[in-house]
């Protein structure tokens, strides 16, 4: 099922212990959509300024992504974000943000875009992420990211933002900041109590906590479901591996039969796993680097290999 993924194409700058980069391929829109192609057509939403090079755009059309609602600002400067990661990779420090084109986004989406069965919100203003929701109104997976400065500034449209979509994928601390619950489960259950406020909807019913390198935990109203990370000896740069893992997740959904209906536990699960598998790779190397010239063999060998890590058997 084709997949609409809403959010800022950029360009970040990053300084880690390990190395840097200037002005590389990046943004939550990018970063999902080359994890979630490798699992069905994924369409593009978003701005760029005259900045942005064809070069940058062919990455995206070279993996069969959908860039036609990619929409160039003539005269503007593309997003553009630069930080810098200590030796703990789980924290970074924001060094410069210039919004550019994105400041003044306002989503447009093709009746090919809308036509999307399974839609992907990255992390945008809310308002923005409920005006594209209305534009799906029969979309039948949708799933949602978001930040602790909506929760901080812009919480009421937040709310009702997250009532509106059937997946929401948060960081671990972002999930107790905005339910104010003391642990991951609890504020789960709280978000997953929460009813929709337009006729129709379900309201969520699937809550990812993203925990770095610890994993990330699935909840829903069945049950609990949680993964390791997968472990590397080396990790360069985990810029965008939470939108790499959220392609992961979604693009697994939306290639089998999740965005149908009812979504089953074991689903869920398998989701995890490629999610999960995916975000890996992308911590190898800087920005997109690794992605551009990841191979579906090497997703499923390294899914074999997660699946033997995480089996075990023994008497109750």
């Amino acid at each position: 099922m084709p997949i609409t993924v809403v959010g800022s194409i950029a360009y970040d700058s990053v300084k880690t212990p390990f190395g840097e980069r200037e002005r590389m391929l990046g943004g939550a829109a990018v970063h999902f959509a080359l994890a979630a192609c490798f699992f069905d057509e994924v369409r593009v939403v978003g701005p760029v300024g005259a900045d942005f090079g064809e070069d940058d755009m062919e990455v995206m059309r070279g993996r069969g992504v959908e860039v036609s609602d990619v929409e160039r600002i003539a005269g503007g400067r593309t997003f553009f974000w630069r930080g810098e990661y200590g030796w703990d990779l789980n924290t970074r420090e924001t060094l410069d943000t210039q919004l550019g084109v994105f400041e003044g986004f306002r989503p447009k989406l093709s009746e090919r875009s809308r036509a999307s069965e399974v839609l992907f919100l990255a992390n945008i203003q809310p308002e923005l992420q409920r005006e594209v929701r209305a534009q799906l109104p029969h979309a039948s997976f949708v799933a949602l990211d978001s930040m602790n400065l909506w929760i901080e500034t812009a919480r009421e449209e937040l709310l009702a933002a997250i009532a509106e979509v059937d997946c929401v994928i948060l960081n671990d601390a972002e999930l107790r900041q905005l339910t104010g619950r003391p642990n991951l489960l609890s504020a789960a259950r709280e978000v997953l109590s929460w009813q929709p406020v337009t006729e129709g909807l379900r309201g969520p019913r699937v809550i990812v906590a993203k925990q770095g390198e610890y994993g990330a935990a699935l909840v829903t109203r069945e049950g609990f479901f949680a993964l390791p990370a997968y472990p590397l000896e080396s990790v360069i740069d985990p810029t965008g591996a939470g939108d790499t893992f959220a392609g992961g997740l979604v693009g697994y959904i939306a290639a089998n039969g999740g965005g149908g209906g009812e979504i089953s536990d074991q689903l869920l699960r398998a989701a995890m796993a490629h999610a999960t598998v995916l975000a890996s790779f992308n911590v190898e190397e800087f920005g997109t680097e690794r992605l551009q010239r990841l191979a579906r063999e090497e997703i499923a060998s390294r899914l074999q290999e997660l699946r033997a890590m995480t089996q075990f058997s023994g008497s109750p």
